[in-house]
C-alpha cells in the first residue's frame, strides 16, 4: 500500500511539473491573434461534452479528459491534459462517484484554483452507489439544468442564451423520453444482461431489469456464468449488452449458450442523444 502512494504520488508530481513547462511553452508560442473568448470548459467524460456543447454552443470550449475508447475507471491523467485544465474557466464534473474523478480531481482542481467547479449530480439520488447517473435521461435533464446554470455563473451577459439553448435540448430529452416509453410500453419480457451493470438507472426508469454478468469489478467465475445461463434460459432471455471498455469473452460464451447475441453499448458515447436512440432500438429488437 505505502509502495502504491509513493507512486501515484511521484507520478502527479511529474505530471504537475511537466504542466507546468508545457503551459509555458504554450503561452510563450501563441500568437495574440489566436486568443479566444469562448470559455474552456473541462468534462471528465464524453456524455458530459454533448450536455455542456448543447448549452454552450459555439461560446465554449470544451476539454474531455477521459478520452473515447478508455474506461473511466482505470483512466490517468496526461501531462498535456492538465494544461489544458490550468486554462480552464469551468469544470463540470459528474459527481456520482466515477472512479476517474475520485483518483484524479484533487489534483484537477488543485492545477487551476480559479475554475468554477460544477458539481452536475446536484438534486439526483444515487441508487446503490452506481455512479452511471448519466444513463438516465430523467437524471441528464437535472446534469444539463446544472451545467446552464455554471455557465451562466461563468458568463452572466450570456444567460438567456444559455437558457434558451438549454429549453431546446431538454425538449429533445423529452421528447427520446416518450419514444422510449411508448416504445417499450408494451414488451412484456423486461430482463436483460449486461457485462458491466452500467444500466440500472435506464432500467429504474422504464421499468426494466439488467442481469449483470460482472459483479463488484470482477470477472464471474465459472459457477456464476453456468448460473446466468440458467437464468436466461429460464426467462428466455437473449440480448447481452456489452461495452468497447471491457473484455467480453464471458458474454460471448453466454450468448452462445443460450442462442442469444452480444451487442455493444458505449455507455460513455459522445453523441448522447444518438446513442440512447440506438439502445432504444436494440431493446425493442432484443426484448422482443
Amino acid at each position: 500500500m505505502k509502495k502504491h502512494w509513493f507512486a501515484k504520488s511521484v507520478s502527479v508530481a511529474l505530471v504537475l511539473v511537466l504542466s507546468a513547462g508545457l503551459l509555458t511553452f504554450a503561452i510563450s508560442c501563441q500568437p495574440a491573434a489566436e486568443v479566444t473568448e469562448r470559455i474552456g470548459v473541462v468534462v471528465s467524460i464524453l456524455p458530459l461534452a454533448e450536455f455542456v456543447e448543447s448549452v454552450g454552443k459555439e461560446k465554449v470550449e470544451v476539454t474531455v479528459m477521459v478520452p473515447p475508447g478508455a474506461s473511466s475507471h482505470t483512466y490517468e491523467l496526461t501531462p498535456s491534459q492538465m494544461v489544458e485544465v490550468s486554462q480552464a474557466r469551468m469544470l463540470a464534473k459528474v459527481g456520482s462517484g466515477v472512479e476517474f474523478e475520485l483518483a484524479w480531481m484533487s489534483e484537477i482542481v488543485a492545477a487551476n484554483h480559479d475554475m468554477l467547479v460544477i458539481d452536475s449530480s446536484t438534486g439526483i439520488v444515487l441508487m446503490d452507489k452506481d455512479p452511471h447517473i448519466w444513463l438516465s435521461l430523467r437524471n441528464a435533464k437535472i446534469m444539463v439544468e446544472n451545467i446552464c446554470a455554471g455557465l451562466i455563473e461563468a458568463d452572466p451577459d450570456n444567460q438567456s442564451y444559455y437558457t434558451q439553448n438549454k429549453n431546446s435540448y431538454l425538449t429533445k430529452l423529452d421528447a427520446l423520453d416518450k419514444d422510449i416509453r411508448e416504445s417499450l410500453s408494451g414488451i412484456e419480457n423486461r430482463r436483460f444482461i449486461v457485462f458491466h451493470p452500467a444500466w440500472g438507472y435506464f432500467a429504474r426508469d422504464y421499468n426494466l431489469e439488467q442481469i449483470p454478468i460482472e459483479v463488484g469489478g470482477k470477472e464471474p467465475s465459472g459457477q456464476d456464468i453456468a448460473s446466468l445461463i440458467e437464468e436466461a434460459r429460464e426467462h428466455d432471455i437473449k440480448l447481452i449488452f456489452a461495452s468497447p471498455q471491457f473484455n467480453v469473452k464471458s458474454a460471448e460464451v453466454i450468448a452462445r449458450e443460450i442462442k442469444g447475441r452480444v451487442v455493444f453499448v458505449d455507455p460513455l458515447a459522445r453523441d448522447y442523444i444518438t446513442n440512447m436512440g440506438m439502445i432504444l432500438s436494440e431493446l425493442v429488437q432484443g426484448l422482443e
